[in-house]
């Protein structure tokens, strides 16, 4: 069994949870997944098994989409509605749509992020988690992030009873994105502490909402054997890359891992990225250029050796 599940993940399992699930429902052990979800977020998480396993990494550097809510008046430690209130300014005068939209737009491209205490960042060998539940703080490393889209999808909703301002926005996003600490930033900079109260995500490695499956229905399909109906071909993970098919002779030498000259594909020294080597309409290896000797290409992964 090897390819790629779309699964949509509940809330209230870690992804962890998921990929046991389905190693028992599966009956293998060769299962990973391609993109953490925290517990409270649920969404789509790419479910990679068999020699699916070999392109996880290439999965979570795809961008996804998100959809959620930003609540103006409070943040929290966690960013987001699971963690306690840290700071409260009461929203008294609600902002307009316009105000919104006008800063939201400020964060669409390259921006930096500090990570929040609550994630898996490891500084000095220790997760920030791990310090956060110790009740320590550490200095975090910026981070680049990528913002192709950040858009509010509803009308501002002011809540005179807590005095708080909500409204749901969508989002799509490079790999490592913090979208709870882009609700805190963007609240920052409306002059309001701020959590990201919902979220979704709905889409990733490629993959969006209506390919995901649940885990009662995979365990479903594999009880009517039917299992195949759920999963996804690696290729169409991997169709980002550009595709190179191989001839016999190349394959021959492919498949042994030997380094191949640009000049038998016609590229030329300029070429970037990886590049998907199919042979029989089959992936079989992921290959870039040679970071030392000028014309040749050299394998990056390896997912198949025989089809």
């Amino acid at each position: 069994m090897d390819g790629i599940l779309p699964l949509w993940k509940e809330r209230g399992m870690t992804s962890h949870d998921c990929v046991f699930k389905l190693r028992k429902i599966l009956q293998t052990k060769k299962v990973g997944h391609g993109g953490t979800l925290d517990p409270d977020v649920d969404g789509v998480l790419p479910i990679c098994i068999g020699k699916g396993t070999k392109v996880i990494e290439y999965l979570q550097d795809n961008g996804k989409i998100y959809e959620g809510e930003i609540t103006l008046g409070f943040s929290t430690t966690t960013e987001d509605a699971s963690g306690e209130v840290v700071d409260q300014k009461a929203v008294v005068s609600p902002l307009t749509a316009a105000e919104i939209d006008q800063m939201m737009a400020r964060f669409i491209g390259t921006i930096v992020q500090v990570p929040p205490m609550y994630s898996a960042v490891k500084v000095n060998g220790k997760r920030l988690y791990e310090y956060a539940r110790a009740g320590e703080t550490v200095e975090r490393p910026k981070r680049k992030a990528e913002i192709e889209r950040f858009e509010r999808i509803t009308l501002p909703i002011y809540h005179e009873a807590t005095q708080t301002q909500s409204w749901r926005f969508r989002v799509a996003c490079g790999k490592g994105t913090y979208v709870r600490t882009l609700a805190v930033d963007l609240g920052a900079k409306l002059g309001y502490p701020a959590h990201m109260s919902d979220l979704t995500r709905l889409a990733s490695g490629g993959f969006a909402v209506g390919q995901a499956v649940t885990l009662a229905q995979v365990s479903e399909l594999m009880e009517s054997g039917q299992i195949e109906q759920a999963l996804r071909p690696i290729e169409e993970a991997m169709s980002a890359f550009p595709r190179i098919d191989l001839s016999d002779d190349d394959w021959q030498k492919v498949k042994n891992g030997q380094l191949m000259p640009l000049k038998n594909f016609g590229l030329k020294e300029d070429v970037a990225g990886l590049l998907a080597f199919f042979y029989q309409d089959q992936l079989v290896s992921l290959y870039a250029r040679h970071p030392e000797k000028k014309g040749l290409l050299k394998p990056s992964k390896v997912i198949r050796n025989e089809v």
